[in-house]
C-alpha cells in the first residue's frame, strides 16, 4: 500500500500542474543506431460497410456520414510512415432482391495499403454512397489478398449488420485465413448492431486473434475507429493450438507444454489438465483480452480472473490466485500466472492431503469472475503451459540487491514497440532506445536475461508542444516476467511536458535471475526465478479530448551481471519446457506459440543437464487510457490474493 499511495501523490500533483497550466511489426533484434529511423507499422486495410442500411438516421446525419467522419479522423491522425488501404462493399447496386446476385459481388478496393496518402484516402471516403448488400465474407477475403504476402498485416472492419450474402460465411473465411498461417489480425467494430451481427463479428475477430468492439452510435464510432485502427497498425495477434476446456475437472483436456487458445464465458469456470512428473515445476498462465468499449465509467469497468489448482480426484490444493484490472474498456489484457510446485513435494501417505503432492495429473481452473458492463458474453483466452524438470543442482544462491541502473552512453537506437508481448521489439542489451507513441498506444519491448543477469530501466516521455487540458493522459510502464507475472510498475499523468517513469526511484529493476530466487522470502524475488524474455510495456493513454499529438519516448536500459550456467536438471526437456521443440502430428515444426527464431534459439541452448527457460507471453491488444478512470485504476489495477 505505501507504494500505491506514493504513486497517487505523484499522479495527483501532476494533474494539478496540468490543470493549472491549461495499437506493429517488431523491429529486428539489432536495429540500426539511427534515432531518425522510421517506425515500422503493420499494413492495415479498412473495410467499410456501405450497404443500404447505412442510410439509417444518426446524430451525424446518417450512419454512413458517421462512418465517413470516423475514417477521416483516423486518417488525419495516422502516422506518416503507416500503410493504410480502404475497401468498401455495397456501393454499386441497390439492396432489392433483384440486385442480390450483383450486390453480393460488389466489393471495391478504393485504395491499396500503400504508404499513407491522406488526400487520396479522404477523397475516396468522400465519394462513398451507401446503397447495396453486405458481402462481408467476400470483402474479407479480397482485402486479405490485397495486403502484402508476408509479415504482420491487419484488417479493421466496420459493419452495421451481419452478412446478407453467405456463402462464403465470413467467420469461415476468417478461419480459412488463420489456417493458411497468415500473420493477419482482423478487428471488428459493430455499428449499432443486433445480437446476431455481434456474434458473427465477434467470431470473425476471434478467429484471427483480433478484437470486437461495439459502437452504439455515430459519435461513439468516431471515437472508437481511430483507437482500434491505431492499435491495428502496431499489430496484435493471438496465437496457440486450439483447445476446449470443460466445466468439470474429470473431463478436462490434457495440455502438454505449449501455447493454447480457448474461449471463456462470463462467470464461467473452465478446467484444463496437466500431467506433472515428480519433482517438476509446472507453469500455467491465462490471458483474457478485452475489446475496446467507449463511455464505460470507472466503477463499471472492472474485471477479475481467478485461478485454482486441483489434484487427484479433484482435490482442492488450496492454491488461489486472483488478478483484477480496471479500465478494461481500454482494450487491455488481464493476465494471471502460477508457478506450481506441488509435484516437488514428497507424499507421506495415502491421505487426501497427498493428492496435491508428488507427480501426477493436476487441474488448473480459471474463472472470469467480476464482469464489466458491455463486454461480449465470451472472450478468447490464451494459455501457456510449461514443465520444468527437477533440479539436481540449483546453482548459486539467491541475491537480493536489484540491478543498479547506469546512465547509458553512445548512440541512440530506434526501436518500434510491438502491440503485444508476442510481437514485442527485442532490445539486445544496455543502451538508449527511441520510439514515438500516439495517444492510446500501449507497446511492448523484450529483453533476454540469461541466468545471473538482471536489468534496470527508465522511460522518458518528451515534451510534445501541446500542453493543456486536452493533452492530459495517464502514462504507465510495467515490467513483466517470462510467464507474464507483473513484477513492478509506475504511473503518472502526462500534460505535454517532459516526464520520467519511475518518478520515485532511479529505475524499475530485477535482481540477478537465479533458480534459487524461488526460495526467497520476498514474493517479488520469487517471481524472478526463470531465465528468458522479460517484458517492458510503455503506455500513453488517450487524451482528455481525443488529442492526437504524438509523444517521443526514450527508454534507457541497463543489462548487467555475468552469465551463469544455471541449474542442472535431472532429465532432459527434449520437447522444450514449453513444447517449443515438438513436432505436431500433421507435420511441421511446432514452436509452442513462439517465433521460429526463438524456438531455434531455445533448441540450440537446451541440453540434458542445463536449460534456459524462454517464454513468449502472448497477450491482448494495446490499451487506451481514460483520465476519468485514474482513481479506480490506481488502487485496483491489479490485486493478488
Amino acid at each position: 500500500m505505501p507504494r500505491v499511495t506514493e504513486r497517487l501523490i505523484t499522479l495527483t500533483a501532476a494533474i494539478a500542474v496540468g490543470l493549472t497550466s491549461l495499437s506493429i511489426a517488431a523491429l529486428p533484434a539489432h536495429a540500426e543506431e539511427n534515432p531518425e529511423q522510421a517506425p515500422q507499422y503493420a499494413p492495415t486495410m479498412l473495410i467499410l460497410d456501405a450497404s443500404g442500411s447505412m442510410q439509417r438516421p444518426d446524430p451525424a446525419g446518417t450512419m454512413m456520414d458517421a462512418a465517413k467522419n470516423a475514417v477521416r479522423t483516423f486518417v488525419g491522425s495516422a502516422p506518416a510512415e503507416s500503410k493504410v488501404g480502404l475497401t468498401v462493399y455495397g456501393t454499386g447496386t441497390g439492396n432489392a432482391e433483384a440486385d442480390k446476385p450483383a450486390g453480393c459481388r460488389d466489393v471495391q478496393v478504393l485504395h491499396k495499403p500503400d504508404t499513407l496518402d491522406k488526400a487520396a484516402l479522404t477523397s475516396a471516403v468522400d465519394g462513398i454512397k451507401a446503397s447495396g448488400w453486405t458481402p462481408m465474407g467476400t470483402a474479407l477475403r479480397q482485402a486479405a489478398a490485397t495486403l502484402p504476402k508476408s509479415g504482420p498485416r491487419s484488417i479493421v472492419l466496420v459493419s452495421d449488420g451481419d452478412d446478407t450474402c453467405s456463402p462464403p460465411d465470413p467467420c469461415e473465411v476468417a478461419r480459412e485465413l488463420k489456417q493458411q498461417g497468415l500473420d493477419l489480425v482482423m478487428h471488428a467494430i459493430g455499428f449499432a448492431v443486433d445480437a446476431k451481427a455481434r456474434a458473427q463479428l465477434t467470431c470473425m475477430a476471434q478467429a484471427t486473434g483480433g478484437t470486437y468492439t461495439d459502437a452504439a452510435d455515430g459519435p461513439t464510432l468516431e471515437r472508437t475507429l481511430p483507437r482500434v485502427s491505431a492499435a491495428a497498425l502496431r499489430n496484435y495477434k493471438a496465437a496457440g493450438t486450439p483447445i476446449t476446456g470443460t466445466s468439470s475437472y474429470d473431463t478436462a483436456p490434457v495440455a502438454t507444454p505449449g501455447q493454447y487458445l480457448d474461449t471463456i464465458g462470463q462467470k464461467e469456470k473452465r478446467y484444463w489438465a496437466v500431467d506433472v512428473p515428480a519433482g517438476a515445476t509446472a507453469y500455467f498462465s491465462g490471458t483474457l483480452s478485452f475489446p475496446r468499449l467507449p463511455n464505460i465509467s470507472s466503477t463499471d469497468d472492472i474485471n477479475t480472473l481467478q485461478m485454482r489448482v486441483y489434484g487427484a480426484d479433484g482435490r482442492d490444493c488450496n492454491v488461489f490466485e486472483s488478478e483484477m484490472t480496471t479500465s478494461s474498456s481500454d482494450g487491455v489484457a488481464l493476465t494471471i500466472a502460477k508457478a506450481f510446485d506441488g509435484a516437488t513435494k514428497e507424499r507421506t501417505g495415502s491421505g487426501s492431503a497427498d493428492k496435491c503432492k508428488g507427480g501426477g495429473r493436476y487441474y488448473f481452473a480459471l474463472t472470469w469472475d467480476h464482469v464489466s458492463n458491455g463486454v461480449p458474453e465470451r472472450l478468447p483466452i490464451e494459455l501457456l503451459v510449461g514443465i520444468e524438470p527437477a533440479a539436481t543442482d540449483p546453482g548459486p544462491t539467491a541475491v537480493r540487491p536489484e540491478t543498479a541502473f547506469t546512465e547509458p552512453s553512445g548512440a541512440r537506437t530506434a526501436a518500434t514497440g510491438g502491440g503485444s508481448f508476442n510481437v514485442a521489439s527485442e532490445l539486445p542489451g544496455s543502451g538508449t532506445y527511441t520510439d514515438t507513441l500516439r495517444p492510446g498506444e500501449f507497446v511492448f519491448y523484450r529483453v533476454r536475461l540469461n541466468w545471473g543477469q538482471g536489468l534496470a530501466y527508465r522511460v522518458h516521455y518528451a515534451e510534445n508542444g501541446n500542453s493543456g487540458l486536452s493533452n492530459i493522459s495517464n502514462i504507465t510502464t510495467t515490467l513483466y516476467s517470462p510467464i507474464r507475472e507483473e513484477l513492478d510498475r509506475d504511473t503518472a499523468a502526462y500534460t505535454g511536458t517532459a516526464q520520467v517513469l519511475p518518478s520515485s526511484k532511479p529505475a524499475l529493476a530485477t535482481v540477478p535471475i537465479r533458480y534459487n530466487n524461488r526460495k526467497a522470502d520476498d514474493q517479488d524475488i520469487r517471481r524472478q526465478a526463470v531465465a528468458g524474455l522479460y517484458y517492458i510495456a510503455v503506455k500513453l493513454g488517450s487524451t482528455f479530448e481525443e488529442g492526437n499529438t504524438p509523444v517521443p519516448i526514450r527508454l534507457d536500459l541497463t543489462v548487467s551481471g555475468a552469465q551463469e550456467d544455471g541449474p542442472k536438471y535431472s532429465t532432459a526437456a527434449t520437447d522444450g519446457v514449453f513444447g517449443e521443440n515438438t513436432t505436431p502430428a500433421g507435420g511441421g515444426k511446432s514452436t509452442g506459440g513462439r517465433t521460429p527464431d526463438e524456438a531455434a534459439s531455445a533448441s540450440s541452448t537446451t541440453d540434458s543437464k542445463s536449460s534456459t527457460l524462454i517464454v513468449v507471453a502472448i497477450v491482448g491488444a494495446a490499451g487506451v487510457g481514460v483520465l476519468g478512470a485514474i482513481g479506480g485504476w490506481l488502487f485496483a489495477r491489479r490485486r493478488r490474493s
